[in-house]
């Protein structure tokens, strides 16, 4: 099967309806500084340590591992070169299966499929958006009978929303299956009292700078298993092998974090808390000014965490609203807000039209109504009212 992604077409300009030419444009999920990220870069530039080594990127895993609570982190350069490494670190061989909730972005399962790996998809919990626990354990079960189960099995926080990890977990450990948690979205968020991510034999996290903390890029793996992380730590580093001269007994990749980034990071893992209340706090109001809508509802909270609500998202019914996600979008669009339908199943995408899949439904349902709405924590009161504003307009017209 051949998954290669054909070229994007570049974005097309923005909108903006005259009412908005003067307002600043509110981006979906903007970088918002702490403010002391330039005393942690002049003193990374003071000291010259530039390059993918040095103090800083020591303080930086460490800090990252007292937010996640592993024992281990490797610092990397973005979320999915560290979801490779993991890839990597796992064994996984061409025509392994790969399994993944299909309502995800596609970094999630691309380094498997460029190695040579199979995804198959599966859905996701309409009260939590996923990965659905029992359809798990049953296609686990089924595959276990001719003994094709899958190298690896891989738990999404959406949105900020920790997936049902324990559930997942207790699934796998019956059959040897390793679970990698994609915690791209979800740090700050909890299950159970403990970060998410937490429990996996690895996570990956995410510091792009749309992410609730960045490093301006970056990402982590995470592990309580010092082998798995020492293995890409070596990889990270084009695998050299310990001699005096370059020699390499396998290939590995530049994936190490600049401590440039590093100290940005550090500033800003720093204030993970204050912005976990603030993104709580943008996703209440939201909930609140449009609680009448008829047809419009909020990502529902699992009762099993915590969410950081990253990205804010709603569903809006169509026949219940006499209005559609997409009218919404448009609406927002014409007031200067940045909005974005919520993530196309990957079994519906192009590239994965051959892939197998269980189930899907709740994917593509979320899809067709969902719409996440602007979610920064530089958001004034007055611009969450204006997207507040634009949104019920829609049920008006």
């Amino acid at each position: 099967m051949n998954y290669l992604v054909s070229p994007r077409p570049p974005p097309t300009a923005p909108a903006f309806g005259a009412g908005a030419a003067a307002a600043r444009r509110i981006h979906l999920s903007a970088p918002h500084l702490a403010g002391d990220e330039i005393d942690h870069l002049r003193s990374v530039l003071d000291s010259g340590w530039v390059a993918p080594a040095g103090p800083a990127i020591a303080a930086f895993e460490a800090a990252v591992g007292a937010a996640t609570g592993f024992a281990h982190v490797l610092a990397t350069a973005s979320g999915t070169a560290a979801l490779h490494l993991a890839y990597r670190v796992l064994d996984i061989a061409p025509g392994d299966e790969v399994w993944a909730p299909g309502f995800t972005f596609i970094a999630t399962v691309a380094p498997a499929v460029q190695m040579g790996a199979v995804p198959r998809f599966l859905d996701v919990c309409p009260g939590s958006w996923t990965l659905d626990p029992d359809l798990l354990r049953a296609e686990l079960r089924a595959a276990a009978r001719p003994g094709r189960l899958p190298r690896v099995v891989v738990a999404v926080d959406i949105y900020g929303q920790a997936s049902e990890l324990d559930a997942i977990l207790a699934a796998c450990g019956r059959y040897d299956v390793p679970v990698l948690s994609d915690s791209a979205e979800g740090l700050g968020a909890t299950l159970r009292g403990r970060p998410a991510g937490r429990g996996a034999r690895l996570a990956a996290y995410s510091f792009n700078g749309n992410k609730i903390v960045t490093a301006g890029g970056g990402g982590a793996l995470a592990s309580d298993d010092p082998v798995l992380v020492a293995r890409a730590r070596h990889l990270a580093a084009h695998a050299k092998d310990p001699a005096a001269h370059y020699q390499h007994s396998t290939t590995g990749h530049a994936y190490g974090m600049s401590s440039v980034l590093a100290a940005v990071g550090l500033a800003q893992v720093a204030v993970l808390a204050g912005r976990v209340a603030a993104r709580r706090a943008i996703f209440a109001r939201y909930a609140a000014g449009l609680a009448d809508l008829p047809g419009l509802s909020p990502m529902p909270e699992a009762p099993w965490g915590r969410a950081t609500h990253w990205l804010s998202a709603i569903l809006v019914d169509p026949v219940r609203a006499g209005t559609t996600r997409d009218r919404v979008r448009a609406a927002l669009e014409a007031a200067g807000a940045e909005s974005r339908p919520v993530w196309k199943p990957l079994s519906d995408q192009p590239v994965f039209r051959d892939a197998p899949s269980a189930g899907g439904a709740v994917a593509r349902a979320l899809f067709a109504q969902g719409l996440c709405l602007p979610s920064g924590t530089g958001m004034t009161v007055a611009e969450q009212d204006r997207v507040i504003a634009a949104t019920r307009a829609c049920w008006r017209g």
